[in-house]
């Protein structure tokens, strides 16, 4: 996909219900993520101790890629082939910004770094 493509794209734009039902999913994604995943769920399991198989610590990379992949095909995509492409380049996105976070001067604990060592468990999870 192009950049031409892309502007394309944008320009032919047309409500069809399967963009509805993308854009639908994406934002419906992110409000779980960011009204229930993080007030709620998190909390509880690390005030109880819980083993949860590391989601908790990774609900933002794995419902935080569901959400950016379902509104970006939403937005820009259009047939099979399309949708396909922008899955596969929305996830590599999110993974190489991921990769990055100790280069892009991110003075904070990133989500995929503790300390010193990387956690793979972010990788995993958004894929």
């Amino acid at each position: 996909m192009t950049v031409d493509e892309i502007k394309q794209a944008i320009t032919n734009w047309k409500i069809t219900c399967h963009r509805i039902l993308d854009l639908t999913m994406g934002v419906s994604t992110l409000m779980l993520l960011e009204f229930v995943a993080k007030p709620y769920y998190r909390p509880f399991i690390y005030s109880h101790h819980s083993d949860d198989f590391h989601l908790a610590d990774t609900l933002g990379n794995s419902l935080g890629t569901l959400a950016g992949v379902f509104v970006v095909v939403g937005l820009l995509g259009g047939d099979k082939t399309r949708d396909h492409f922008l899955i596969k380049m929305t996830t590599i996105s999110f993974i190489i910004y991921e990769l990055a976070q100790p280069l892009l001067g991110k003075t904070n604990r990133p989500l995929g770094y503790h300390g010193n060592r990387f956690d793979r468990w972010t990788l995993f999870f958004i894929v």
